[in-house]
This record gives C-alpha cells, sequence and structure tokens, in this order.
C-alpha cells in the first residue's frame, strides 16, 4: 500500500470535542450548518515511549519517557462541489513545554475554480517538501519520526500551517506529465513555551509574515515525481537574558528539493534542504549578529510487505553551520530503522531505532545545559508508538 493511500485512513480522539467543534467551524455557514449529515471526521490518538542511551533528546529520554503523547480531531464538509471547509483541533505532550493544551492545527475555506486554479484562505497547512502535509497524521507514514534534519518535530509550528491564504492548482496528464503548484503568504501564530531551568526566557515570539511555494513534477514515469520548495520568513522575539531583556530579529530562507518513487508497494525519496539564517538583536554582546547556512538531507525507503507489515529506513544528515564542520556539535548524522505493523483498520504500532552520530540535533537545555560538545558524539534512540484512529 503506498503511503499517500494511507491519508484516507487517518483518524480516533475523544468524542466529547465533536460538537463543540462542528458549532464553531459551521456557526458563521447557516445556510449549510443545519445539515452535517455529510460532515467527514476522523481522530488520532498516539501514545509513544522514548528512551536513548546517552543525551536527552526531545525530551527527558536517558531515562525512558512517555512524553510523547498527540491526539487530534478532523472535521471537513463539501458545502458546494467547488468549496470546501475544514477544521482540526490538535493537543500534545512532547517533553518539558508541551503540557496538553488544545491547539487549532489548522481551519480553511477552500474554492476550486478549476482543477488549474483554487484558492485556500485561513490557518492553511504549509508546502513544505514532500511531507510536511502529512507530519500530524502518523498513520499517513512508516516512520516514527520523519528524517529531523529536513522535519523536525521541535519546529513543527514553525513549519505546519501559516494563517492567511494560498493558490493551488493541478495541470497536465499528457505525454510530458503533470504539474502541480502551491503559492501561499501570510503570517505564523506562535506560542511562548520555555524549558524549565533554561537561563534564557522568550518573552514574545511573533512572525510578521511568511510566504513560499512548491512546484511538483509527476514526471511520464508512473510513481516518480520531482519538485522544489522554498520558503521566507522573518522571526522577531524577546528574550529575557538574567535580568536583561534583548530583542532579535531572524529573517530566514528556506529551500528543499525533493524525489520520490511511489508505486504499488514501494516509495524511495531523498531531499536535500538549505535554511539560510540570520540574527541580529538590540544587544550585541549577549546576541552577537550572525549569519549561517545549514545543510540538511535525508534518503529513505519504505516497502508494504503484506497488509499488516510496513518497514522503512532513512539515513538523515545535518550540518548546521557549512563554515564550521568540525567538531561534534556541527553535524547530526542518523541511521533510523522502523517496523510499522497494522493491527487494523483502526490500530497500529511502530518499533523504531536510530543510531546517532553527532550532537548538533539536540537540546542544550534538556541536557543540564551543557555545551553540545560535552556530550556523547554516539548514542542510540529507540521508540515505540501506538496510534488509534477511525
Amino acid at each position: 500500500m503506498e503511503i499517500r493511500s494511507n491519508l484516507a485512513r487517518v483518524k480516533s480522539l475523544k468524542v466529547f470535542l465533536v460538537m463543540g467543534a462542528l458549532s464553531t467551524s459551521f456557526s458563521c455557514l447557516p445556510s449549510y450548518g443545519e445539515d452535517l449529515s455529510d460532515v467527514e471526521v476522523h481522530s488520532f490518538l498516539s501514545q509513544g515511549f522514548i528512551n536513548t542511551t546517552s543525551n536527552n533528546y526531545l525530551t527527558n529520554s536517558a531515562l525512558g519517557s512517555f512524553d510523547f503523547t498527540e491526539a487530534g480531531i478532523n472535521f471537513t464538509k463539501q458545502l458546494q462541489d467547488n468549496l470546501r471547509v475544514g477544521i482540526q483541533l490538535f493537543s500534545e505532550r512532547l517533553g518539558p513545554t508541551q503540557n496538553f493544551g488544545i491547539n487549532l492545527d489548522w481551519a480553511y475555506l477552500d474554492y476550486r475554480w478549476s482543477d488549474f486554479l483554487g484558492f485556500r484562505f485561513g490557518k492553511v497547512k504549509i508546502p513544505f517538501g514532500l511531507y510536511n502535509d502529512i507530519s500530524d497524521i502518523d498513520a499517513a507514514r512508516a516512520p516514527i519520526l520523519l528524517p529531523q534534519s529536513v522535519y523536525p518535530v521541535q519546529n513543527r509550528n514553525y513549519l505546519l500551517a501559516q494563517t492567511g491564504g494560498e493558490i493551488y492548482g493541478y495541470t497536465g496528464r499528457g505525454s510530458l506529465g503533470a504539474l502541480e503548484y502551491r503559492f501561499y503568504g501570510g503570517t505564523i501564530s506562535l506560542q511562548v513555551t520555555n524549558t524549565p531551568g533554561s537561563p534564557v526566557q522568550v518573552q514574545s515570539l511573533d512572525v510578521p509574515y511568511v510566504y513560499g511555494g512548491r512546484v511538483m513534477w509527476e514526471t511520464p514515469l508512473e510513481g516518480l515525481r520531482v519538485g522544489g520548495t522554498f520558503q521566507s520568513l522573518i522571526l522577531n522575539t524577546t528574550l529575557l537574558v538574567g535580568s536583561t531583556a534583548v530583542t532579535a530579529q531572524i529573517p530566514a530562507l528556506l529551500w528543499v528539493g525533493s524525489v520520490e518513487f511511489n508505486k504499488q508497494d514501494l516509495l524511495v525519496a531523498a531531499e536535500c534542504s538549505r535554511w539560510d539564517l540570520t540574527s541580529q538583536s538590540s544587544n550585541a554582546a549577549l546576541f552577537p549578529t550572525t549569519s549561517s547556512i545549514s545543510e540538511r538531507a535525508y534518503v529513505m525507503a519504505a516497502y508494504r510487505v503484506n497488509k499488516w507489515l510496513q518497514p522503512a529506513a532513512y539515513f538523515s544528515i545535518l550540518y548546521p553551520n557549512i563554515d564550521n564542520l568540525a567538531g561534534p556539535e556541527n553535524q547530526a548524522n542518523d541511521l533510523s530503522a522502523t517496523l510499522r505493523f497494522d493491527v487494523n483498520q483502526y490500530w497500529l504500532i511502530k518499533v523504531e531505532g536510530h543510531y546517532m552520530r553527532g550532537t548538533a540535533a539536540l537540546d542544550t537545555t534538556l541536557n543540564n545545559n551543557m555545551p553540545l560538545n560535552s556530550l556523547s558524539n554516539n548514542w542510540g534512540a529507540f521508540l515505540v508508538k501506538t496510534t488509534g484512529y477511525f
């Protein structure tokens, strides 16, 4: 079964959210809101476990942690042949900074004028690389963690969705293949979270603008598509360092090149990405102006052996500053292997192992504020995750 076919199977959370969310979603559409019989409802509930041989990764994992819980519920309704609305509520706990708050993941009004041209407005998922669209859907992919060099779970709030508008379209299907495009612009709403004990506390986060797009070419070879993504944004923040407030501005330009072969039971994908970041602050002594270009890449394969077993593996690399590659703190290599077991059409279990070399992907605040170059260079991570969905 192809990974994209799993999208239709995503589902499970707590039903007590249903009526309240439906009322909120459609109260602004009284001419359609009385007929809820064709509202599509999908939900999911996941519980994971993380254990690392050394270093804390994503959470306090060195001793083993169950702080890896996700729950979501979404509703979509076809108002007319070319008009659709949707909303998803999401809650998670991952590490010490997430405590099951209910967030609006996405909410949109979609008008498709034709295959070639459509419009979406609201809080819309960002088309970033091949798989950002499914980063919130565990049942739609084989790995527990997508390659973290390109899809870092810590940056989910930055990358999943933007509030604004999008134009999209699809054309082709001829001898030269087909072309899909998506272009967007808006802002990103971010919640302020701070790790207890961190010497730097975030007081405010603001993204005044974000824009970008993705173009994918479905080649004449069945199952093969290639494409590119770009994203530009600016992040404004106020930090508290001790008793000193520091304002900072961080413009960012992100690029991704993608190739995927997805046919029958086999998926092979590779992506390379470049993130250009510059930071300027009001206090050069505490936060000097910096500029860095990071490079990120992975190659991944998955194969559906039968209806209940799908193994997958990937190798991912991260260099946070290509001008400085020396030392474990300036690189992260991740060799991962996953076994996905589909118990039935509503329940799956995944087991995953990672061999890590380098510490660039680690968070110092989760590791007693120790410098990254003092943490273990070679380490491993073991994850188990189960998801129920309908």
